[in-house]
């Protein structure tokens, strides 16, 4: 599953860096997180990305495939708990970015944390643990597309 996950990971950084983004990798070695932050139950994303003109906000990468039967993503209740905690804290916007191999890489799906939080009694599976967000609640763009479609 690292493996894949990181595929995703590398994906969305060329992305970026062929729209010519600024971000931040956020290393994800257990030394570089700090054990205070460990204390506050928070989970550390992917990428830190400055928007021009709008500031930061905070990426956790996934290879996510929808279910096909349903359109709809599956996020875990228990790391959109933690990623609400980070928003608290930091006081910056975390987003889910999904894509998969299936389809290359090439179609990438957004949502804020907050987003989900706020349709979460509606769409939660509870005896899964799982949130499953409908594909009409994301944002979609395809590598061509500009990345601030994303905020528009």
């Amino acid at each position: 599953m690292e493996k894949i996950g990181y595929q995703a990971e590398k994906a969305f950084q060329d992305y970026l860096d062929n729209n010519n983004i600024l971000y931040w990798y956020i290393q994800q070695d257990v030394k570089t997180f700090s054990s205070k932050l460990k204390k506050l139950d928070v989970r550390r994303p992917d990428f830190f990305i400055l928007l021009p003109n709008l500031g930061f906000i905070l990426v956790d990468v996934e290879h996510n495939i929808p279910l096909k039967k349903y359109g709809k993503f599956c996020i875990c209740d228990n790391k959109l708990r933690k990623y609400n905690n980070l928003q608290k804290y930091f006081n910056m916007q975390v987003w889910f970015a999904f894509s998969n191999e299936e389809i290359h890489y090439t179609t990438w799906y957004f949502i804020p944390v907050s987003k989900v939080l706020k349709y979460r009694s509606t769409y939660l599976v509870k005896e899964k643990e799982y949130v499953s967000m409908p594909l009409s609640e994301f944002v979609q763009i395809s590598n061509r597309d500009n990345f601030m479609k994303v905020f528009i």
